[in-house]
C-alpha cells in the first residue's frame, strides 16, 4: 500500500487526542451543555476536517506554492477566530441557563477549517505518510477514513470529559479559573502552531 496506514493512524491518534483548539472547544461545549446536547456539534467538528482533507488531497497545496500570501493571510485570520472563541470560553459559566441552545452541527463544521493545527496536521499527513506516486483518490480516502474514525471515538471523549468537569466545579469559585485555563490552553495551542511550526 502506498499510504503508510498503520504509522499514520498512530500519528493521527496523537494529534486528534491531544489538546488543541478543536478539543478545547469540545471540552468547553461538553462542560456547558453536556455530552448528549453537544452531539450535533461533535459530529460537525468530526466531519469538518473532511473539508480540509479532500481539497488538500486533490492539490490545494499547489496553490500555496503560487500564492503563499493567501495561505498566510488565512492562517492569521483563522488564528484570530480561534482566539475570539477562546475569549468566549473564558467568559462562559457552566450552570447559567440549562435551557440555552447548544451549538449545532453547522457551528461544529467550521471549527477545523478555521483551525491552524488542523491544516498543519492534514498537510503533514499527505507529505509524510504517502509516497509520491500514490493516486490522489487512494491517499485521500485512506487519510479521510482513518481520521474520521479516530475523531468519532476521541471527540466524544473530550466532550464527556468537559461534562464530568462541570459536575465538579459548576457554581463554585473554581469555575471561572477552569474556563480561563481552557481559554489559555486554546490560545497557547494556536500560538504554538503559528510560531513553533507544530503539527
Amino acid at each position: 500500500m502506498s499510504v503508510a496506514a498503520a504509522s499514520f493512524a498512530i500519528f493521527a491518534a496523537s494529534q486528534v487526542g491531544t489538546p488543541g483548539p478543536a478539543n478545547m472547544a469540545l471540552l468547553a461545549t461538553g462542560a456547558r451543555y453536556g455530552l448528549r446536547r453537544a452531539m450535533p456539534f461533535v459530529f460537525g467538528v468530526a466531519l469538518g476536517k473532511q473539508l480540509i482533507i479532500w481539497p488538500v488531497g486533490f492539490g490545494l497545496m499547489q496553490l500555496a506554492d503560487s500564492a503563499p500570501w493567501l495561505f498566510e493571510a488565512l492562517k492569521w485570520a483563522s488564528a484570530l477566530y480561534i482566539i475570539w472563541l477562546a475569549w468566549r470560553v473564558a467568559n462562559l459559566r457552566l450552570n447559567t441557563n440549562t435551557e440555552a441552545k447548544a451549538p449545532g452541527f453547522a457551528a461544529g463544521l467550521i471549527v477545523h477549517p478555521l483551525n491552524p493545527k488542523a491544516w498543519a496536521m492534514v498537510t503533514a499527513s499527505f507529505t509524510a505518510f504517502t509516497t509520491a506516486d500514490t493516486p490522489s483518490l487512494e491517499a485521500t480516502v485512506t487519510i479521510a477514513l482513518i481520521l474520521l474514525g479516530l475523531q468519532l471515538v476521541l471527540h466524544p471523549i473530550w466532550t464527556y470529559g468537559g461534562e464530568r468537569i462541570a459536575r465538579s466545579v459548576a457554581g463554585r469559585p473554581a469555575e471561572k479559573y477552569l474556563m480561563w485555563t481552557l481559554a489559555a490552553l486554546t490560545v497557547a495551542s494556536v500560538l504554538f502552531v503559528l510560531f513553533a511550526g507544530g503539527k
